[in-house]
């Protein structure tokens, strides 16, 4: 974010006492203090975190070793290993889960991935618990997603995630994640600044993780925050006390993870208007594609442009992306390799197969992830018309690559100023419920189609229940 014109007074005003402001905020907000569309957005990120969840424990395989091995730790069982059924301790099931919900790559997209640290969190806690109302997950799920986006807004180091080499997924996550786990256990704001602060002792994500190729730790990052999230609550509940001055203090996040030693954040993003501005509704948008969210403008430019034109894939000779930021670079080169990725989470990371996808068949869904689409050649031939060129001038324009698509007759170009998504461009309940449905599909445990629909119509009405946790009974 741009720093903003506040006097001196005023940015002291914001730092000062700033990782207290935010737990006495976490701890005050009610459901009844929400807007309409925070409530909203919150039971729509539910619904597509517990769906790509689902998906994941039948599609990738590391799934099951998560599983097994949490299993045979042994523990109280507390929580639900989703698309599974099988119950372990509430850090066991926010670990595994946590995993799971980005092994996909599916989940929404916000200054990194934020729900997927705090609902598979909030439910944990919630069966732990016995249960707990939809107006009380609600708030917890959005008290987390707050601190989360309201934390990562304030850093003004430009391209931060790259520059920088960290992951905000798990760096924000441990600590958005222990304010969701906390809110659920009823903490004051003395064990809400504790939990901030131990969380603050685990912080890590390295993007090394995708460099030069994607690992395991990839999605698994995700789960060590949401672990180590419930592990800070509880152990803020029972009275241990954590590091003080978390975000401004002289070795806080911002001069340790983000190099802001001579430069200030933007104070006013992490503590202004607590209570009644969620940046939430600025920021967070949902992947409408199984990949990385950085594919998206790519992918969103060829669908245009094939639609629009009635552009026939096997006219097409080259399309060449150039420009954009840092990762898109990352994302298109070695070409050869990236036309031919391995696993999935490396198709997931590139531009030229995963966007070949969308030039071939208008629309990239989970199955084109699967071991045999991988293997096709067709995909890998469309993959091998990539070019990235880099052009500093034009990034320096847009964040957003110019596409052209050349055919054996014509030339074709396109540059989206928006995504699919996206806080401007949403997508449709309809669409969101469908991406739900597909997933689910997929449930290492099948689940009965009338559950799936029980499931979407549940998350629809989620402030109107009793209990949360009747949702994942229902799918595991």
């Amino acid at each position: 974010m741009a720093q903003t014109a506040f006097s001196q007074d005023d940015i002291l005003e914001f730092k000062a006492g700033a990782t207290r402001k935010l737990a006495e905020h976490a701890v005050a907000l009610k459901y009844e203090g929400l807007p309409q569309a925070v409530i909203n957005i919150t039971k729509r990120c539910v619904l597509d975190t517990l769906g790509v969840t689902i998906g994941a424990s039948g599609l990738i395989e590391e799934s099951l070793v998560l599983r097994d091995y949490v299993k045979d730790q042994g523990g109280k069982a507390e929580s639900s290993i989703w698309g599974f059924g099988d119950k372990v301790t509430a850090m066991q099931a926010a670990f595994v889960n946590g995993s799971m919900g980005h092994m996909l790559d599916f989940d929404d997209i916000g200054g990194g991935h934020p729900s997927i640290v705090t609902v598979p969190v909030a439910f944990c806690i919630a069966e732990k618990l016995g249960g707990v109302s939809g107006k009380d997950l609600i708030t917890a799920i959005a008290a987390g997603v707050d601190v989360y986006i309201r934390g990562n807004r304030a850093i003004t180091v430009n391209d931060w995630t790259m520059t920088e080499g960290w992951f905000a997924t798990q760096l924000f996550g441990y600590i958005a994640g222990a304010v969701t786990a906390s809110h659920l256990l009823g903490a004051d704001a003395d064990q809400m600044e504790n939990a901030i602060g131990i969380a603050y002792n685990q912080l890590a994500g390295s993007r090394q993780m995708a460099t030069p190729a994607s690992t395991h730790m990839r999605a698994m990052q995700a789960g060590y925050s949401g672990q180590g999230a419930v592990q800070a609550a509880e152990l803020a509940a029972l009275g241990i006390i954590g590091d003080k001055e978390v975000f401004e203090g002289r070795y806080g996040i911002y001069h340790n993870y983000v190099s802001h030693r001579t430069t200030e954040p933007d104070w006013s993003e992490l503590t202004g208007e607590l209570g009644t501005l969620f940046p939430v509704l600025k920021q967070l948008g949902t992947k409408v594609w199984p990949a990385c969210g950085y594919t998206r403008p790519v992918n969103a430019a060829i669908i245009y442009m094939r639609e629009t034109h009635n552009i026939d894939p096997a006219t097409v000779e080259e399309i060449e992306v150039r420009g954009g930021q840092g990762a898109t670079r990352l994302l298109s080169e070695p070409p050869h390799e990236k036309a031919r990725p391995r696993i999935s989470i490396d198709a997931k990371y590139s531009i030229p197969y995963t966007c070949s996808i969308a030039m071939l068949n208008g629309d990239v869904r989970l199955g084109d992830y699967l071991d045999d689409a991988l293997q096709n050649p067709v995909h890998h031939a469309m993959g091998d018309k990539f070019r990235y060129v880099e052009d500093p001038e034009a990034s320096a324009k847009s964040p957003m690559p110019i596409v052209t698509i050349r055919t054996n007759d014509n030339e074709y170009q396109h540059q989206v100023t928006s995504l699919p998504g996206d806080v401007n461009n949403p997508v449709s309940q309809e669409r969101l419920s469908d991406k739900f449905r597909d997933a689910a599909s997929f449930s290492a445990t099948p689940i009965a189609d009338s559950s799936i629909e029980e499931v979407v119509s549940l998350c629809a009405t989620l402030e109107t229940l009793d209990d949360a946790t009747t949702i994942i009974r229902l799918v595991t």
